[in-house]
């Protein structure tokens, strides 16, 4: 009897032990990252020093971009001009300023001839003015040519093409004339708070852990930045944003956000075809009707014939099967685009997502000891296609108003909550920039789609936004995919390697690096998620909508199967995949500072 329970044990724990190898090698471990598994539950973790150095400064800036920027100039000038010390510390996780800055970028100098009025003199990289504005509805031969009328959004006379990172290192420079301290390659992973639940601060990431989750011989704490208020100036759909959003409840009274891709490359074309100023823009063709998206081609003025062009995708589409990235290397190949390419050199590439969400969509910008600004809090002009001036007046504003705070009465929590900055920011053009065309996006959600959508935007662009009410976006980004089944697949054309491009070899352009041994800061809450339900359901959209490669579906070693892969490395940090994914299982956190693309001017 003693020996047949024995040999039943052996038998159960043998099926177990080959259930538990299935179920491993289907559902591997991916996520080592701390944030899903704690170290206090880590036994590795045990006799490691954790204290962090602290360090204390007045105003604190989260982001080195054109809103943060603009934010720390803002606030030395008011310093100088007051007689006053005012430490301003920025940190920034790219390895320089304007290292992981892209756009068009086609800007409008409102807020630059505010903040720096002498800015010609002191050398700002703005040398192209716009000369010439096209627009035009692509079919999938042709070309119609759409006008332009005086006073509409893509009118941009007096407006100029940029390499939007090299302003912003620009930028940067101006602020540490001022005194202003710079940290670049600092990436902030955590919010501190006071006691009172204020903002206090934030702590950079921590250095030297294993891919594993493990401590290296070469661990270091990171810093905690204390300050008396601060910025968050993180771009597009922050991490930290994302934090605060929810502690905060910011959200309350607003629509959620919803976003676009935006890729971009870079060439060299031959002298004949360049005509610096010149700008154009398109809809239509290789988009369908109800996917809304465009292009743009800049013409630079530089000492070699520059052109940038790109191609932007509504997150909103519906057909798991659609990759921005091909679409955009299909739309070079239209008639009226592939004769400027032909005989070039593509010498760049990258991507980035972008808020649309506009007018509904910001969410309260004030919390106690800080504030939102710039693309944090998704000030685009989406029909304009800009939102450099934007952001750059909000973190004037914000800066105007953290000074206002400090200097002014003591406040019921420990840190300082700018609250001036909102009657500011409604009082000032962002506000009434982003009410006139509040309806422009949404009004694609139409029957007629992408023909409804213009012929509305034109409507309401003509009675500059003056119609009583205001459209909804409806249902989140993540929500709006179609199940594989009910989706038809798309038949992209092999990329020629002379116009449109591989994405492993267009990665290779952008620069990008991260330390190899470290946690993939692509965590997923799942890590059966992706198999069940992604490629179960959508048939694994991860692998189409990142315009870097990290996500791929790779054959288990048994053959009956697939397995999510995680290729972190190649992350060029655009956050698409935080907003896309169907089943809000991944969760963008920042890597190891330094890490991610190197961009030259994108």
């Amino acid at each position: 009897m003693a020996f047949s329970v024995r040999a039943t044990t052996r038998n159960l724990n043998k099926l177990q032990f080959i259930r538990r190898c299935f179920s491993d090698q289907a559902f591997p471990k991916i996520t080592t990252h701390y944030t899903v598994h704690p170290r206090d539950q880590d036994p590795r973790w045990k006799e490691v020093e954790m204290e962090r150095f602290e360090d204390q400064t007045d105003l604190l800036i989260i982001g080195g971009g054109p809103a943060g920027m603009a934010a720390a100039v803002r606030a030395k000038q008011i310093a100088e001009k007051e007689g006053k010390e005012l430490r301003v510390c920025v940190v920034e996780k790219a390895a320089e300023a304007g290292g992981h800055i892209l756009s068009g970028a086609c800007i409008d100098p409102i807020a630059l001839n505010e903040l720096i009025p002498d800015w010609k003199e002191k050398g700002a990289p703005l040398n192209t003015p716009v000369t010439e504005d096209k627009f035009g509805f692509l079919t999938e031969t042709g070309r119609i040519p759409i006008p332009i009328l005086p006073g509409f959004p893509l009118n941009n006379h007096g407006n100029y093409v940029v390499r939007l990172g090299h302003f912003v290192k620009w930028l940067g420079e101006q602020a540490e004339a001022l005194g202003v301290e710079v940290y670049p390659g600092y990436a902030a992973s955590e919010i501190l708070y006071h006691e009172d639940g204020s903002v206090k601060g934030v702590a950079t990431n921590d250095v030297g852990i294993a891919k594993d989750g493990s401590p290296k011989d070469t661990f270091e704490r990171g810093m905690e930045l204390h300050a008396k208020c601060t910025i968050f100036a993180e771009g597009c759909h922050g991490h930290l944003a994302k934090q605060l959003t929810k502690k905060f409840n910011l959200r309350e009274k607003s629509e959620t956000q919803t976003y676009g891709i935006g890729l971009k490359e870079v060439w060299e074309i031959e002298p004949s075809k360049h005509r610096p100023g010149l700008v154009e823009h398109s809809i239509g063709w290789p988009l369908d009707k109800f996917t809304y998206g465009g292009s743009f081609l800049y013409h630079l003025n530089e000492p070699t014939p520059l052109v940038a062009v790109g191609f932007v995708v509504g997150l909103d589409y519906t057909n798991p099967y659609l990759s921005p990235f091909r679409e955009f290397q299909r739309f070079k190949h239209h008639p009226s685009v592939k004769p400027t390419f032909e005989g070039g050199n593509r010498i760049a590439y990258g991507a980035r997502a972008l808020a649309e969400g506009g007018f509904q969509s910001v969410p309260k910008l004030t919390f106690p000891g800080g504030c939102l600004v710039g693309c944090s809090a998704g000030f685009l002009n989406v029909p304009k296609i800009k939102g450099t001036h934007n952001a750059m007046k909000s973190g004037m504003l914000a800066a105007e108003s953290a000074i206002e705070a400090m200097n002014g009465e003591k406040q019921s929590t420990e840190s300082f909550e700018p609250k001036s900055y909102i009657d500011k920011l409604q009082n000032s053009f962002v506000w009434k920039e982003l009410k006139e065309v509040r309806n422009c996006r949404p009004s694609f959600h139409n029957p007629l789609g992408l023909y409804g959508g213009v012929m509305y935007s034109g409507f309401s662009l003509i009675i500059k936004g003056k119609e009583p009410w205001t459209f909804s976006h409806g249902d989140p980004d993540h929500k709006r995919l179609k199940a594989a089944k009910d989706s038809t697949p798309i038949d992209y054309p092999k990329p020629d390697g002379k116009i449109s491009f591989d994405l492993l070899s267009s990665v290779a352009l952008t620069g990008t690096n991260h330390e190899g041994d470290q946690p993939a800061h692509l965590t997923l809450k799942d890590d059966t998620i992706p198999v069940k339900n992604n490629l179960g359901v959508y048939d694994g959209p991860e692998g189409r909508f990142c315009p870097a490669g990290v996500y791929e579906f790779v054959p288990l070693e048994s053959g009956d199967g697939q397995r999510l892969q995680i290729n972190a490395q190649n992350c060029i940090h655009c956050k698409t995949c935080d907003i896309k994914d169907p089943s809000q299982n991944i969760n963008w956190v920042v890597p190891e500072g330094g890490g991610g693309p190197a961009y030259n001017g994108m």
